[in-house]
């Protein structure tokens, strides 16, 4: 049976689930929810557009919900509300919040008899199990996380809902002194500023107050406040020229000591280089559409997050064909 998938929102994360679920022959696109009038808006690959104010009327002709909104207004708004009629899953990647999240996630669907799965991709995501794993097996140790460089959709995002923003896009920096004393093995007290800084290119609307925008970004609490952060003011033609592309991408470094009094030095680097951010944020996305249709077919209802799928339910192999290939 092919898992029936809808897409809600279509920027270019959801352009890019549109694409990745092309690539898993055990999944079908049903079509594109979105708040734009239908007719306005064009499908890569020729979907469905249905009006968002709809989609209760599809609740038996979609297995799983793919939210592609955003963190900072979107997605703490619309996956409760959306996971009373779908299983869903959502990219939520405010990490402060998650916790209150999961929560109001999990009251929802499990009153509905619903799975939801929240903040998947690959930070949170595959680099939350990255570290999971890692401090698991060496308890005894430091874990960094450096970012970039690249484009980071979330903050971008909360960087154009500033007003007076006409567009944006934020990059996230690795420190690099800092990097290269972790991949020495060294294991220095870094603050969230020490590690990174980041860079702001924003487009303004005629007669926007600059001053006010850079200091609305620079002082975003969970976003801008704790970090070394330079805001560009650009044209939109400077921008669309100069930083069209979603590359990203970063490392999770494990430095730990295992042996008599810790002694010997064992070192664990998890990494990612990616071309679109996007797109690889929307492959992850609809793997784990995958384990959330299995899960809720099990009973697992309400909310989850990547800690709790087995792996296996990732992937569209049997069990025993993993055993071969992949074991």
């Amino acid at each position: 049976m092919s898992i029936r998938v809808g897409i809600y929102g279509y920027g270019n994360l959801g352009k890019g689930v549109e694409l990745a679920l092309k690539q898993n022959p055990d999944m079908t696109a049903v079509g594109v929810f979105t708040r734009r009038a239908p007719e306005s808006v064009k499908t890569v690959t020729g979907l469905p557009v249905f009006s968002a104010d709809d989609v209760k009327d599809m609740a038996d002709k979609i297995d799983v919900m793919i939210l592609c909104g955003g963190s900072s207004t979107d997605l703490p708004k619309q996956t409760p509300a959306i996971a009373q009629y779908f299983n869903v899953v959502d990219s939520f990647d405010t990490h402060a919040k998650i916790p209150q999240h999961v929560a109001n996630v999990d009251a929802a669907a499990k009153a509905a008899k619903k799975t939801a799965l929240v903040s998947v991709g690959w930070d949170p995501g595959t680099f939350s199990i990255a570290r999971l794993y890692a401090e698991s097996i060496l308890p005894q140790g430091k874990t960094y996380t450096f970012w970039g460089k690249g484009v980071s959709q979330g903050h971008s995002d909360a960087v154009r809902r500033i007003d007076g923003v006409a567009d944006a896009k934020q990059y996230t920096i690795p420190v690099e002194n800092a990097l290269a004393a972790v991949r020495n093995g060294e294991t220095p007290e870094l603050s969230t500023g020490q590690k990174h800084r980041r860079e702001c290119y924003v487009v303004v609307k005629d007669d926007a107050d600059k001053a006010r925008i850079e200091r609305e970004i620079k002082t975003m609490p969970h976003y801008f406040d704790e970090y070394d952060t330079t805001v560009y003011f650009i044209s939109q033609e400077e921008l669309n020229e100069k930083h069209a592309g979603l590359p990203h991408g970063g490392v999770v470094i494990r430095n730990g000591f295992t042996g008599v009094g810790n002694q010997t030095q064992q070192s664990v680097e998890y990494g990612l280089r990616l071309q679109s951010n996007a797109e690889f944020t929307a492959s992850v996305l609809v793997a784990y559409a995958r384990a959330t249709y299995r899960m809720n077919q099990e009973g697992a209802y309400g909310c989850k997050t990547v800690f709790d799928v087995p792996p296996a339910y990732l992937s569209a192999q049997s069990r025993d064909e993993l055993l071969k290939t992949l074991l």
